[in-house]
């Protein structure tokens, strides 16, 4: 007994080193916070009324001093942590000892009061009555927001792995813990944003984006990288992507196992990406029609020049999709038949129902965004990053704050949450047409979009199409990325709904063999009745879109290696604007 007591005071003994060691790191922690910029309240999140009333007192506080509620935080995570080793000193029920949800007495008891706690908030809310649909998704939105907050699992005191892990490194834990979250405000000028990857771990060109090419042309939009063949004969017609600039171009071409460059090129086809650049503040009065003039339409007419013929396929992924499909009816108005085909991945062209994301459309919150950019010339890439990790909360914020600050485990080496983070900035007036015109106002689908003097719908676009949405797409909804798609023309259109969401629905390399797909010719039914009848198959969807776009390649001819416009010096793939 004396040999217990004593290994339990010098395990407390260590621990009250370790939490020493906290002061120093608190000191940091305030005077990283006291840097952040104010926020304006409509960009706190959308409809701030509902979500004040929803929340409590600790909310509140939370959200207006977080320096204060941070400060008590630590002090908290202390007592806890010494409350929990003397609980297990002085019980020797093997029951208390084992810190698993499901087998420790108060650790279930409080899982499922939890459970039942939610589980009574949900169905409150779906009781509310004299609501409309936007003010229902709203609170929808807010109390989920809320209920996922207040999960024990987001509290040391509540946290079985946490207490465990501190009390096995005698604290360790929470310092290292507290050391990564003092880094990541640091690193945020003052806002915490929590870092997914492990950020030594990556280097674009070095061990992402690695799919040798040379950048063939640029200007103040763009550069444009043609892929060097791996086969001796190539298909005639060439095919260039347009990525969203909301996000870097890699996502394609994060490693070789997993990269939707290489395996294009691997498959005989001459390739061009985009790669945009990332905006600033001179660039405010960018708009929609600077990227189909300066991006779209120059790049399509390089690809021509460069490869020598009159036409090329083309291929759009989310806003690049959208705005390729503008291009396209604007093109159609034009007499431009540049375009053989076109590939939309995980596109919305009619927004009249736009999912999770409509909590983030209505006036309080876009107004907010126009103030921004009217200040600033631009939408800073934090704000998007953290619309979209609302959105998944669970998988982006609060479980990865768990594990690198509870925890005090370094953010894993993966290179989709290291790409992630690597966010862009939006253009001011490009932000605000986008938002009012086609996401408010559904403007492409209902009453025409107004863009390079010419008013363009959805009927416009008549060249063969074939649209990839994803099953559980948060972003852009399959379905109504369906019915966008019911409305373009043409007697070729092909739809593909793939299986998982935004991202890995696409990057879905064929050797995985892990999500199937779904097709159905008949694209006038319903789009429930569309997928009840349709074909599933196994296995990645790229073989089926390699079919497809055979169909539209004429000829093989012998491999075309990269050649720059005329005055570029050639540099490597991925090229200089990814970088930035």
């Amino acid at each position: 007994m004396t040999t217990d007591n004593n290994d339990a005071g010098a395990a407390l003994e260590r621990l009250s080193s370790n939490l020493q060691r906290v002061d120093a790191l608190t000191q940091r922690l305030l005077a990283a916070v006291a840097h952040k910029k104010p926020v304006r309240t409509s960009l706190q999140g959308p409809s701030q009324e509902l979500f004040t009333k929803a929340a409590t007192a600790y909310v509140t506080e939370m959200m207006s001093n977080p320096s204060r509620m941070m400060e008590q935080q630590i002090a908290y995570w202390g007592q806890s942590l010494k409350h929990y080793v003397a609980s297990q000193q002085n019980n020797s029920d093997r029951r208390f000892a084992d810190p698993m949800w499901s087998e420790h007495p108060y650790f279930n008891f409080i899982k499922q009061q939890y459970l039942l706690n939610t589980q009574a908030m949900e169905t409150a809310v779906a009781q509310m009555d004299n609501l409309d649909t936007r003010e229902r998704q709203k609170l929808d939105f807010f109390s989920r927001q809320i209920m996922d907050m207040f999960s024990p699992s987001n509290f040391l005191g509540t946290n079985p792995q946490a207490l465990a892990r501190a009390v096995e490194t005698d604290g360790e834990s929470l310092v290292r813990g507290l050391e990564n979250l003092v880094r990541d405000i640091e690193a945020n000028d003052g806002d915490l944003m929590v870092t997914l990857a492990d950020q030594g771990a990556f280097d674009v060109g070095k061990n992402l984006a690695t799919t040798p090419g040379k950048v063939v042309f640029s200007n103040h939009m763009f550069e444009l990288i043609q892929y060097s063949p791996t086969t001796e004969t190539v298909q005639d017609v060439p095919l260039v992507i347009f990525p969203p600039w909301i996000n870097k171009f890699y996502i394609m071409d994060l490693r070789p196992e997993n990269s939707l460059v290489k395996w294009v090129v691997d498959q005989g086809f001459t390739l061009f990406v985009v790669s945009w650049i990332n905006p600033d503040a001179s660039m405010r009065e960018t708009g929609v029609d600077t990227y189909i003039e300066d991006g779209f339409l120059t790049a399509i007419a390089k690809v021509k020049e460069i490869c020598d013929v009159p036409q090329l396929n083309a291929a759009g992924y989310c806003i690049g999709g959208t705005t390729l499909s503008l291009t396209l009816a604007l093109m159609a108005k034009r007499g431009d038949t540049s375009v053989k085909s076109a590939t939309l991945f995980t596109t919305l062209t009619d927004f009249s129902e736009q999912g999770e994301m409509s909590v983030f459309l209505g006036d309080d919150f876009v107004d907010g965004i126009a103030a921004e950019v009217e200040e600033f010339g631009m939408l800073d890439n934090m704000f998007m990053s953290r619309t979209f990790s609302f959105l998944r909360s669970n998988d982006l914020i609060y479980g990865p704050a768990i594990r690198h600050y509870m925890m005090g485990e370094t953010p894993p080496a993966f290179d989709l949450l290291y790409w992630n983070g690597d966010g862009t900035n939006l253009p001011g007036r490009m932000a605000i047409e986008y938002l009012r015109g086609l996401c408010q106002q559904n403007r492409f689908a209902d009453g025409g979009f107004e863009v390079c003097g010419e008013q363009l719908y959805l009927s416009d676009v008549a060249v063969p199409l074939l649209a990839v949405a994803c099953e559980t797409d948060h972003i852009a909804a399959w379905d109504q990325s369906y019915r966008g798609v019911q409305q373009m023309q043409g007697t070729e259109r092909r739809f593909i709904l793939a299986e998982s969401g935004h991202v890995a629905g696409i990057i879905n390399p064929p050797q995985r063999n892990k999500y199937g797909y779904y097709t159905n010719p008949d694209l006038q039914a319903d789009p429930v009745d569309w997928q009840s009848n349709a074909e599933h198959h196994a296995g990645s969807w790229w073989p089926a879109w390699q079919d497809w776009l055979l169909l539209h390649c004429g000829n093989t001819v012998k491999a075309r290696k990269p050649k720059a416009t005329k005055g570029l010096k050639l540099i490597d793939a991925p090229g200089t604007y990814v970088q930035k």
